[in-house]
């Protein structure tokens, strides 16, 4: 609604953002001058290891959505790559600490059960060195095992095989305690935090790089990234504003960006990502240079110049990346007047989104977009109208709306029993 301001919008946005997970994740990696473009799809399931049972929603629609576009769910379910937040490293770590891991499913704690009944039958006659192995066990109950064992039996030794096999020992109490101290155990906190931590560690090395971070109408992935790898959100509009702004120095929202040269360039007002890149691919494109950079896919990328993978996360990393570099090479085409240098730089092309970094797009708000830089600028809209109602009492905001919808676009808020405002967009 154009009534929304950005602090309102983001209480409301951060209900569905902690109840929604993140399925997948795209990355881009150009190399320039040349574009060479590594895409990389990261399938991602909440980490379970330690923590309470983690309960996410599915929209039914999404789920349509996302089938209709060929998402391979199986791959989500069973191969997903965990991640925590901070807050839940935290509890995870306390945990270690204590001896005290839960099992958050009855699934890992029927394997547990397994296990443990194969071990204790079959360390009874074992002889010392001799070992056995247990089969079948996912990524967090390869460690969950091994941690159970390890603390009801002193005299084995457990060790992972690959291939969801876990190796256990039968060893003598003295090498035990030898073994414990290795520093090369798997099952040592450090060890076991990393591996639960799984796509968290490539977000933190992320925000080490400092290197600006680019998306498409990218206000939610904001709050997700926030959320799902750093911590939770947090209730203060302006304090998410500095967390991102402290991780993510650098912004770039393509959707902010060829907004602003719809006029210039006669670029069509198109709305998705895919419309957009292929808009600034057409021909009819009318440019003084008409030689964007060279952007040529990886080897192992090929098949997204054969086919379009929408809605695949590598794929529209592809496409926002493409899209960052052919609007920046517009705009330095209209700063020269189309004399550009052969293979202009990174560097140059940023000099030219100056003046578009850290503003995220606000969708149909009170502003246009969001500063996370500095303090968001009011959009200017029409004179507010007031609608009087006389002679039917009992009219709401969806009558209203329906009635003037014909006329133009706006939204609607009623002010008293027979009184509504109505706030408009177009000056027209």
């Amino acid at each position: 609604s154009l009534f929304d301001f950005p602090a309102e919008r983001y209480l409301w946005a951060r209900q569905s953002v902690q109840r929604f997970t993140v399925t997948q994740l795209g990355k881009y990696l150009p190399f320039h001058c040349r574009y060479v473009v590594h895409s990389y799809n990261f399938f991602l399931f909440p980490s379970m290891l330690g923590l309470k049972d983690v309960e996410f929603t599915f929209s039914a629609s999404s789920i349509q959505f996302l089938s209709h576009y060929d998402f391979d769910y199986n791959k989500f379910l069973k191969d997903g790559i965990p991640y925590m937040n901070e807050a839940q490293e935290k509890i995870l770590s306390e945990h270690l600490l204590a001896g005290s891991l839960e099992f958050s499913s009855f699934l890992d704690r029927s394997v547990l059960r397994k296990a443990i009944d194969e071990v204790t039958s079959w360390i009874v006659a074992a002889k010392e060195e001799e070992t056995m192995i247990l089969h079948d066990l996912s990524g967090c109950q390869m460690f969950e095992v091994q941690l159970v064992l390890r603390k009801a039996l002193q005299n084995v030794w457990t060790q992972p095989l690959g291939d969801n096999k876990v190796m256990v020992k039968k060893v003598s109490p003295q090498h035990r305690r030898h073994l414990d101290n290795s520093p090369d155990d798997c099952c040592r906190k450090e060890h076991i935090l990393l591996s639960a931590r799984g796509f968290t560690n490539l977000f933190q090395m992320l925000v080490k790089a400092s290197k600006p971070l680019v998306g498409h109408n990218m206000l939610m992935d904001l709050m997700h990234l926030h959320d799902k790898f750093y911590k939770p959100l947090p209730e203060s509009y302006e304090e998410f504003k500095r967390n991102i702004h402290s991780l993510f120095p650098v912004l770039i929202d393509t959707k902010i960006v060829t907004k602003s040269i719809w006029k210039k360039w006669q670029f069509p007002r198109v709305s998705s990502l895919l419309e957009v890149y292929e808009a600034l691919c057409s021909s009819k494109l009318k440019t003084k240079s008409p030689t964007y950079p060279v952007i040529t896919l990886a080897s192992d990328c090929s098949r997204y110049a054969e086919k379009k993978c929408l809605h695949e996360a590598g794929y529209d990393a592809f496409l926002c990346g493409s899209v960052l570099l052919k609007s920046a090479h517009l705009l330095l085409c209209r700063s020269t007047d189309g004399a550009v240098e052969a293979d202009p730089s990174f560097s140059l092309y940023l000099t030219m989104l100056a003046e578009y970094l850290n503003r995220v797009n606000f969708i149909r708000g009170g502003v246009s977009s969001i500063n996370f830089s500095g303090e968001d600028v009011p959009r200017k809209l029409p004179p507010a109208l007031v609608v009087r109602v006389r002679g039917c009492p009992g009219m709401n905001e969806r009558q209203i709306y329906e009635l003037f919808k014909p006329l133009c676009c706006f939204d609607v808020r009623q002010l008293s029993r027979n009184q509504f405002i109505l706030l408009s967009d177009r000056f027209k």
